[in-house]
């Protein structure tokens, strides 16, 4: 095809008759005028001189995928010859500059990834701690445990709720117990505990609250375990201000062994006990413990009661009973709207006495002691007594609240409550 293209730019031949013409042109994929070339353009007639290129030329041929052609005017031999290159090993690679641009991309997102994982806090209020894992600390008996509060964690008044405090402690109790390598299988269960189908169950909790973070504050949270009697386990957490380091929140509890298919507590087996023993801290507790009696609270003592209340799905952990915490948000139900709206939970002692499961229709009962309280010279602090119990009477749990007026300004709020 190139000594073709070179004859017929040196020698022209005759005009093809007009059917020689159009069979031609049929070669090209279609029939053409004998004055339209392949593009499409009108042209001249070509005439019978010396070194003129014929009008209708054939479509310039390709070498290697590069088209190669007569330019406008002529080529001569020697320049028709040097543009026929021989295929070699070097011109058949792949396009060099395709390569380089994915290396330079793979390095780059290479980079931007190694400066995430070497980020450091440039601020001292800033999170020390990004990712929230937690560490262990003070020669491996304090498990300790950074949040941030978001803002689905905060309610009307712009504070942190109680149940989102109770969620963080426990949190860090189950990252406690992975941490030390001891979780298998159940909800915080060692692996004797497994072997033998039992798991944690709590009994007690107290809480006391000196300040509520809001939305945006880091908190510190750090917790240990201590031996309790015989056949229990004491828990207790120090909740902090990661930026000042005051403390937000002190809480202590007591856990024992339940048996998770006869639902019956059970001792702490020798061989659980060796597993945990070693991590117990011999410390009081955070709290002071609340001996008071809870008195008994029915339909005739109960100045609030909520009905109807059952579980959700999403209510239950992975031991098939409903998560303690939710039974928080249950004995608030019936708590006066007064309370809730002008004074903040304080302190709080629960005490649970049967697990509550998916089928359950629970009661939650309120009274409200010292209706008096609420003026000046008690800063308005209220103390409520709670039961949460199913619709045949039998007690879920028992609960005492304090509750002390919210802060406007650093003020406490005015004004006393009618529980008429």
């Amino acid at each position: 095809m190139m000594a073709t293209a070179a004859t017929c730019a040196f020698f022209p031949a005759a005009n093809p008759p007009p059917d020689s013409g159009a069979k031609s042109s049929g070669n090209l994929g279609g029939s053409l005028p004998g004055s339209i070339d392949t593009r499409g353009l009108n042209v001249k007639k070509p005439s019978f001189g010396s070194l003129q290129a014929k009008a209708n030329a054939q479509a310039p041929p390709k070498v290697n995928g590069t088209k190669v052609g007569v330019m406008d005017g002529f080529k001569n031999d020697d320049e028709v010859i040097s543009s026929h290159h021989p295929r070699t090993f070097i011109n058949q690679l792949p396009d060099w500059s395709m390569l380089l641009a994915a290396i330079t991309t793979i390095f780059l997102a290479a980079e931007k990834q190694w400066m995430m994982l070497d980020w450091k806090p440039k601020r001292p209020d800033m999170l020390a701690d990004p990712f929230g894992l937690g560490k262990i600390v003070q020669d491996g008996f304090v498990f300790r445990q950074n949040f941030s509060i978001r803002s689905y964690e905060i309610g009307a008044d712009r504070t942190a709720s109680i149940e989102t405090m109770m969620n963080h402690l426990q949190e860090t109790a189950l990252n406690h117990v992975k941490s030390a390598g001891l979780m298998h299988g159940g909800f915080g269960s060692t692996p004797e505990m497994s072997k033998r189908n039992l798991i944690w169950v709590v009994t007690k909790m107290q809480v006391v609250v000196d300040r509520y973070p809001t939305w945006g504050d880091v908190v510190q949270v750090d917790t240990w375990v201590a031996a309790s009697g015989k056949n229990g386990m004491r828990r207790d957490w120090l909740l902090r201000d990661s930026n000042t380091g005051d403390i937000l929140m002190r809480a202590s509890s007591q856990w024992v062994m339940m048996n998770k298919e006869t639902r019956r507590l059970s001792k702490i087996p020798d061989e659980a006990r060796a597993e945990i023993e070693g991590y117990f801290v011999d410390s009081p507790p955070v709290i002071d413990e609340d001996s008071r009696k809870l008195p008994k609270l029915d339909e005739t003592t109960a100045d609030y009661t909520r009905t109807g209340l059952t579980p959700r799905w999403s209510d239950l952990d992975v031991n098939q009973h409903v998560n303690n915490v939710k039974y928080i948000g249950w004995i608030l139900e019936s708590a006066p709207m007064q309370i809730l709206e002008g004074c903040e939970l304080a302190a709080m002692t629960l005490e649970y006495r049967r697990e509550c499961r998916r089928d359950s229709v629970l009661q939650s009962l309120t009274s409200v002691l010292d209706k008096g309280v609420g003026d000046f010279t008690d800063f308005g602090n209220v103390e409520c007594q709670h039961v949460l119990r199913l619709e045949n009477g039998r007690e879920v749990v028992k609960g005492r609240t304090e509750w002390r007026p919210k802060l406007v300004n650093g003020i406490g709020t005015l004004g006393g409550f009618d529980f008429a």
